[in-house]
């Protein structure tokens, strides 16, 4: 038994994410592209929607008037960076609301 324990003790490290962030935070993603030959490294701003256990996380922000969503993988190899750039105060772990708000209703209060 004392290896089984030791052996599931092991795992779970194994697959802990190095990021610490939640639903209502606004980050900025840095995230590798390939275009033919090249690569390139792009920035996505945007604030955390949900985040899904230890697999993927959606940020939506808003380019001009349109809001876009992406989701992200949280251990691909193409997401170089994350960094936490404000952290909110929000009372919901998925906050698909904030879709159907517009202006200054689209704001999220800062801890």
């Amino acid at each position: 038994m004392k290896n089984i324990n030791e052996y599931l003790s092991g795992l779970s490290g194994k697959y802990k994410t190095k990021y610490a962030f939640k639903a209502g935070d606004t980050v900025n993603v840095d995230y590798e592209i390939k275009e033919g030959d090249k690569k390139r490294i792009q920035s996505f701003k945007g604030i955390i929607i949900k985040k899904q256990g230890n697999s993927t996380f959606t940020i939506r922000k808003f380019s001009g008037t349109i809001g876009v969503e992406r989701i992200f993988p949280i251990n691909s190899p193409i997401i170089k960076n994350i960094k936490i750039i404000m952290s909110g105060k929000v009372r919901r772990s998925k906050i698909y609301y904030f879709r159907n708000l517009r202006g200054k209703q689209a704001k999220i209060k800062s801890i």
